[in-house]
């Protein structure tokens, strides 16, 4: 009893050090959160894949609007001719202007469409800055739980330990058995291969734990204050995520982007008007001529299809699916995200279950391996008994560790459910990354000519 009381009173100590430590360089969730977000390169990614996207409501725009060139070209030319030799130059100069002033509507259904997909480009910031976030909770809380693990299962190494020179000790004096000796010896061993497993499984959380934030975890804390996010329903919790979760917003998106994508393809079967011009001038050495001067042209085309190759009506076939396929995921989003919901919501109440049943269990074993320690030393129990006992108490301890764990895993993935778990909704100090601002800018169609004439 004194061996047992010493180790308990030096693992808690040991805890408290460990704690004291961390102290120094405390790193909350939020703190993990934050870095992670400015650290991930995925949201790097869907950032810049959003740009990307924006510069297609450009690209779609130039369709009404004109193109404007300049040219310059100039030739040098020397002839002998008879026993002479004779030169020319030329040199000639031209503005030219295209522009489509009637498409049967097909840019305007292409703009529309490239606004929608930016918005869908947009969206997917968010969602993967929700996955991010939660990787980061899951990395966060693995790390946490295996520490837990790593330092119960030194705990019950030194358990071990103290039994297994408990039991040798009496069979010196001849009070025990070899039995007891070898009993104590094999849990000792398989405590030891169990200590290293949990070792193991902490260095790649900490792996994983650097991967995403960017930084080694140290001292780590299960607090956070966004249980206050979770509403008190589960059917409120429903219809919060399908009016705000980002998938289902990119897929509202997606529908109007196919929309777009349809009419553009119809309208490939109506007209097209163009007009064009040019002006320009040459002049033509050493004496230059009548074709000397400035030339000006100005023309228009009317063009109306009448049979690509069934090409058009492809196009709209192809369109019209793609509007269809686009409703369908819309409607597997839903289904999707519903059953995230009550997937995480689920899993809260279970985790609640599991902590009660598991600090109950913490309890009544504790209580048992006191007893049965007793009862060892007074000779009516035996070492098998004992180290039973205390592998009943690991294991509840474990159940504890893991669904604590459980519980603030099941949390954050609820408020991803809800489309909650971004950087705005969690009050995290950093830009939000969007590229809506990109977007405006770059809608600014004579950007480029400006540039040109500064």
């Amino acid at each position: 009893m004194n061996s047992l009381g010493f180790l308990r009173a030096g693992a808690c100590a040991l805890l408290l050090t460990v704690s004291s430590v961390g102290v120094a360089h405390a790193q909350s969730i939020s703190q993990a959160l934050a870095a992670a977000y400015d650290h991930a390169p995925d949201l790097q990614s869907a950032l810049l894949s959003a740009k990307a996207q924006a510069e297609g409501i450009v690209q779609a725009k130039a369709g009404m609007l004109p193109t404007i060139g300049a040219s310059i070209s100039g030739s040098q030319s020397a002839n002998l001719i008879g026993g002479n030799w004779t030169s020319g130059s030329s040199l000639t100069t031209g503005l030219s202007y295209n522009q489509t002033i009637y498409d049967n509507n097909r840019t305007a259904a292409r703009v529309e469409a490239a606004r929608a997909a930016a918005e869908v480009a947009e969206y997917q910031i968010r969602n993967t800055e929700q996955n991010v976030l939660l990787q980061v909770v899951q990395a966060y809380m693995s790390v946490l739980s295996g520490r837990d693990l790593v330092s119960l299962r030194q705990e019950n190494i030194n358990f071990f330990q103290a039994q297994l020179q408990s039991a040798q000790d009496r069979l010196d004096v001849g009070e025990g058995t070899r039995i007891d000796v070898a009993q104590a010896q094999a849990r000792l061993a398989q405590g030891q291969a169990a200590y290293q497993a949990a070792v193991s499984t902490l260095q790649t959380s900490e792996a994983t734990f650097q991967r995403l934030v960017g930084q080694r975890p140290q001292g780590l804390s299960t607090s956070h204050g966004y249980a206050n996010l979770i509403p008190r329903s589960i059917d409120a919790a429903i219809s919060e995520a399908e009016i705000g979760h980002p998938a289902i917003l990119l897929s509202k998106a997606s529908i109007r982007a196919a929309q777009a994508g349809s009419d553009a393809a119809k309208a490939a079967f109506g007209p097209t008007a163009t007009v064009s011009g040019s002006v320009g001038t040459s002049w033509t050495g050493p004496s230059g001529g009548a074709q000397d001067g400035i030339r000006g042209s100005l023309g228009f085309q009317i063009s109306i299809p009448i049979y690509s190759g069934g090409a058009i009506g492809s196009g709209v076939r192809q369109a019209n699916l793609n509007q269809i396929k686009s409703e369908v995921d819309a409607m597997a989003a839903y289904d999707q995200i519903r059953e995230a919901v009550i997937s995480a919501w689920t899993g809260i109440q279970s985790a609640n279950a599991q902590i009660s049943a598991a600090q109950a269990a913490v309890t009544a074993s504790n209580t048992v391996l006191d007893g049965v320690i007793q009862e060892r030393d007074l000779g009516t129990a035996t070492t098998l008994d004992v180290l039973n006992a205390q592998a009943d108490l690991t294991s509840a301890r474990e159940a504890l560790i893991n669904a604590s764990n459980g519980k603030t895993v099941a949390t954050f993935s609820l408020l991803s459910a809800m489309g909650r778990l971004t950087a705005r909704d969690l009050g995290l100090p950093v830009q939000v990354k969007s590229a809506v601002p990109y977007t405006q800018a770059v809608e600014d169609v004579w950007q480029e000519l400006r540039t040109v004439v500064e």
